[in-house]
């Protein structure tokens, strides 16, 4: 058991310390609507990973390059979204842009459409995590419960102070915490017109 919970805390950690979609995100809420409005997005995986998984452990490792290609593309357009949303922001920012904005669940649900539509982890689920949660659930369920169980709650923990370290920005002044905001929209763009790219070029060599 203790096996199946160091690999899933390991893989976690891995996971989250890598600078993606998701974390750019987390750093423009987080600057935009504070940590408090942002904190609950630490569990958007809890929510997005749940069809994610059920897709996965049904096809394996068969799942079809054209549906992975299909979501990096709409990926890509989602992202371009927010990166038009943090823009907007930039161009108005003041110190008041620190103030709470909408609700919680809005930026968990947002959070969780990101994760959704990023292919990394349809891949991982299907290489690496998949095989793994079966081969340990076959041998007892308490194995696969431990793969689970450091996975995710490594994860929460690992993006719960990802959240806390980017809102903590914000104390340094309005023209620091602009220049994020500013920093954040360019990386929201940056993958969305990366992941975007990505799914044409596979197209056209088709």
């Amino acid at each position: 058991m203790l096996r199946y919970l160091v690999f899933g805390t390991t893989f976690a950690f891995a996971a989250a310390a890598q600078p993606g979609p998701f974390q750019a995100f987390l750093l423009s809420q987080a600057l935009t609507r504070g940590w408090r409005r942002t904190l609950p997005a630490a569990f958007a995986p809890l929510l997005s990973d749940g069809p994610i998984i059920a897709l996965v452990l049904l096809v394996l490792t068969r799942v079809p390059a054209w549906l992975v290609t299909v979501l990096q593309g709409l990926g890509g357009v989602f992202l371009l979204y927010l990166a038009f949303g943090a823009w907007k922001t930039w161009c108005n920012y003041a110190a008041l842009s620190f103030a709470p904005m909408g609700g919680g669940a809005q930026t968990v649900w947002k959070a969780a459409l990101v994760n959704l539509l990023n292919p990394n982890p349809y891949l991982g689920w299907s290489l690496v995590m998949g095989p793994l949660l079966l081969k340990g659930w076959a041998e007892t369920p308490a194995h696969g419960i431990a793969l689970l169980l450091g996975f995710y709650g490594t994860l929460i923990v690992c993006t719960l102070g990802i959240i806390s370290l980017f809102a903590g920005a914000g104390s340094l002044g309005p023209k620091v915490g602009r220049a994020l905001v500013g920093i954040s929209a360019l990386a929201l763009a940056g993958f969305g017109v990366y992941e975007l790219s990505q799914a044409v070029r596979v197209f056209l060599v088709r």
